[in-house]
């Protein structure tokens, strides 16, 4: 940007108006964020980078490198910001006491809990760090601070173990937050690190108890006692370490005060655990350092709260709740000391195999926006969304929460997107599917597409969701591929076969080869008439059971037949010469009338004014003539679970360039959203979930149809990029990414219906959709199609990871963990032999 004008600069500059003009625009370039780069500035405000186990709790790392989020009790807390952390106090040198953070966001200041009051009770008042850079590498996150008044240099990474394949050392209730100094300067120094916290179990009428290196915060544990089995522990690796297990007790501010004297004099303080509430705990170790030499302060956190209330469902037994949920670690570990042991015993080993995925997933030469992305929503696994019950199985929410999880029963419709687990948890994975056809199925095929938990036989008194158990038949034939475990794939086979059964006698009875009676799906409504994006599914669904048929040795002509159909009117009726519609039928059907079906739907309801809308634009809440986002979702679905797409390959490309014409708004201020705006508003740009740039538009479409979605975003952008339309796919993930830059929105939390949503896991699909790297442990071979030349990827299977891509068109495949041994390599169909 240039001025001729130097005095017009100078105003803009002190005005201020100079950073917000230059915040208008919109990129990487521009913002000062680059993609898959560090943040900055700004740019830390919003950041909280999740550390924690698969179904066992969280807290996050911010940008500052503070602690918030804290989620350890079986249900997110998002709001739990505990009076917890580090500092260092060096000795000798003037304002060289700080709190390893960086400054505290503005956002923090005003408008929080108590903020009118000052904020008492928080601990922003004590001095910090000027600047930080924090850069992810997930599950790996590295903070630099730097301020002039301290010799040194420091660096704070926090991670928590992340190892494809290992179900169990990923599922720890651990983290840890490692703290490197380097003496900078030209002498030797003294210094004093210390952890600092309040009891964030039970401040009031918990216990702060002894370990090893640290202390033990309690809940209420009896006067006297001097050991439990649940809480929160701290320690440090450093048999130097000296700890104090009671603050000061006073009164108004007289611990913070005297603990903040203690830090800035170097003093470690060592104090016993008494018998009454603490206010308090710090763990000090002294630091000493000669010029040039470094140190790592490892400070060690695990959790044990296994007691919970959580159930949700009733059960065909007179509708009686299950028994309560107890957390996967409940039943690995007996007590908060045997999580800390093998915690401090295997640190070192889970670290280096936790490295061994980082440093192979981000060696990886795709674009930056896409590893990025698919990064970011790996954290998705750690949070509170994700639970593990005791028996190993996995059970989810759609999202979380502000203090409770939103929407429950790993909801089919919505785990349909998500493709990170399938590849990097497969045996995970396969627990849902059992759940889905041999808990939540019942004996005519009807699926309850919500769970109960602890996961048992629901109660079948709502509809089946036609995308949710469509999908679940494709995700049968993607497990059974990726696993290459066909007795597995046999044993759900029957189950499989009732189930789409009964997704034919419920939605084609008669047998058109399309889903035409009202049929509920992943916007909370029903469709009424055949649609692109449900058919979609149903050709998905038909083409996998045919291919499982084959390989079960039954009987499937029934079901081709039915594909040819479909196929057929998809491609010509569905079909208005560039994109799929819907064909909203209400009348003629086997169903009541809508009027009649809202009765037993979800929050639908006729008033006078709504029946009168009927009569001129049929049923409430569809799409009819409008560009859907989703209106080929069950193809994008077959290519991912690794299936043929039997529609068109040049039809469906034509949809996918439409959706991205009409649907990618590159700004929003003059988009209408009635609905749920901050998921994208204003400034920000997004793909819309469904635009009418034709003709037809409804009055009242399906309820979110004005929204922006990150995992519908990304699920087009994959789908793009297995059609060869790169840079299409690529411009749909920047304008998403740019939301979530880290100065409104957090980078590792991509919301829909709730915080950490499971949908936005869709993005670990552009893995495949750019280099089409897929291995059939079936057909044991490794299938590439690559959509950007030559390339290194991140590949996981049932057995390892490491990385595969091109070089001068041949194939390479370095595997890191584990063992990856493909009988055939077939690049673009042409199989070859691989190269060093």
């Amino acid at each position: 940007m240039k001025y001729n004008n130097l005095s017009f600069l100078v105003i803009l500059i002190v005005s201020g108006l100079l950073v917000s003009c230059s915040e208008e625009k919109s990129g990487p370039a521009s913002t000062g964020h680059e993609f898959n780069g560090e943040y900055s500035g700004k740019y830390l405000d919003r950041v909280a980078f999740p550390i924690g186990g698969i179904g066992a709790g969280m807290f996050c790392m911010d940008g500052t490198g503070s602690v918030s989020h804290l989620s350890i009790n079986n249900k997110p807390e998002l709001f739990n910001e505990p009076y917890a952390f580090a500092a260092i106090s060096v000795k000798g040198y003037t304002d060289a006491a700080k709190v390893l953070e960086a400054q505290v966001p503005d956002w923090r200041m005003f408008g929080m809990g108590g903020s009118g009051n000052g904020g008492a009770g928080r601990n922003y008042g004590y001095p910090r760090f000027k600047n930080g850079k924090f850069l992810p590498r997930f599950p790996f996150a590295t903070l630099v601070l730097e301020d002039k008044d301290i010799p040194m240099s420091v660096e704070v990474t926090g991670w928590s173990p992340f190892i494809p394949g290992d179900n169990d050392n990923s599922s720890l209730p651990a983290g840890a937050m490692e703290y490197k100094f380097t003496n900078t300067s030209a002498s030797d120094l003294e210094a004093v690190f210390s952890w600092n916290s309040r009891n964030i179990i039970s401040e009031r009428t918990g216990r702060i108890l002894g370990m090893k290196n640290g202390f033990v915060l309690t809940g209420d544990p009896g006067v006297g006692s001097t050991k439990v089995s649940s809480g929160y522990a701290v320690a440090v690796n450093d048999d130097n370490a000296v700890v104090d297990h009671c603050w000061f007790r006073g009164s108004w501010f007289d611990p913070a005060m005297i603990l903040w004297k203690n830090i800035q004099n170097c003093t470690m303080v060592a104090n016993a655990p008494v018998d009454d509430p603490a206010p308090g705990a710090s763990i000090y170790v002294p630091v000493k350092l000669k010029a040039g030499e470094t140190k790592t302060v490892q400070v060690m956190f695990t959790w044990y709260l296994p007691d919970t209330k959580l159930t949700i469902g009733v059960t065909p037994d007179k509708g009686k709740q299950p028994p309560v949920y107890k957390p996967w670690y409940a039943s690995r570990f007996g007590s908060l000391a045997e999580v800390s042991d093998y915690w401090s015993g295997n640190y070192n080993e889970l670290r280096r195999k936790s490295e061994l995925f980082r440093d192979a997933f981000f060696s990886s030469t795709l674009p930056p926006e896409v590893i990025e992305a698919v990064a970011a929503n790996l954290t998705i696994i750690k949070s509170p969304t994700v639970l593990r019950q005791d028996d190993g199985r996995l059970w989810a929410w759609e999202g979380c929460g502000d203090n409770s999880g939103c929407c429950h029963g790993t909801c089919t419709h919505v785990w349909n997107y998500a493709q990170a687990i399938p590849h990097l948890f497969p045996s995970l994975e396969r627990t849902l599917r059992e759940t889905e056809f041999m808990v939540s199925q019942d004996d005519k095929g009807h699926q309850t597409f919500r769970a109960n938990i602890p996961i048992s036989a629901p109660a079948h008194t709502f509809y089946a969701a036609a995308d949710g158990q469509l999908g679940g038949i494709m995700k049968v034939y993607r497990e059974w591929r990726i696993s290459g475990n066909t007795e597995w794939m046999k044993k759900l086979y029957p189950l499989v076969k009732s189930s789409l059964d009964y997704c034919i006698e419920t939605w084609d009875p008669g047998h058109k080869g399309y889903v035409e009676e009202p049929h509920h799906n992943t916007y909370d409504i029903e469709f009424w008439g055949p649609d692109g994006m449900c058919t979609s599914f149903y050709l998905g669904a038909l083409t996998s059971f045919i291919e499982m048929s084959k390989a079960a040795g039954s009987p499937f002509e029934e079901y081709d037949t039915l594909l040819k159909k479909g196929k057929a009117f998809m491609e010509s009726d569905l079909y208005d010469g560039e994109y799929f519609i819907q064909k909203v039928v209400w009348e003629g059907l086997k169903a009541p009338s809508p009027v009649e079906v809202a009765k037993t739907s979800l929050n639908i309801g006729y008033s006078a004014e709504a029946l009168e809308l009927m009569k001129k634009e049929g049923p409430k809440y569809q799409y009819g003539k409008g560009c859907l986002s989703d209106g080929v979702l069950g193809m994008w679905m077959a290519s991912v679970c690794g299936l043929d797409e039997a529609v068109d390959n040049e039809k469906v490309k034509s949809h996918l360039v439409a959706v991205h014409k009409y649907n990618l708004m590159k700004v929003l201020y003059n988009h209408s959203n009635p609905q749920r705006p901050t998921y994208a508003v204003g400034k920000d740009g997004g793909l819309l979930l469904c635009t009418w740039p034709k003709e037809g538009k409804l009055s009242l479409p399906f309820v979110y149809s004005n929204e922006v979605w990150t995992g519908i975003e990304y699920q087009v952008a994959s789908h793009l990029m297995f059609k060869g339309e790169v840079e299409k796919g690529l411009e749909i993930v920047r304008l998403c990414r740019e939301r979530y830059d880290g100065r409104v929105r957090n980078p590792f939390n991509e919301y829909e219906c709730g915080s950490w949503y499971a949908r936005a896991m869709s993005s670990y699909g552009m893995l495949q959709g750019l280099t089409g790297v897929r291995y059939d442990a079936v057909d044991n071979t490794l299938y590439i199609d690559s959509r950007i030349g030559d390339f290194t990827s991140f590949i996981a299977t049932e057995t390892g990871f490491g990385n595969v891509g091109l070089k001068d068109g041949n194939p390479f495949l370095k595997v890191v963990y584990g063992k990856i041994e493909p009988g055939k390599i077939l690049v673009s169909g042409t199989e070859k032999a691989l190269v060093n």
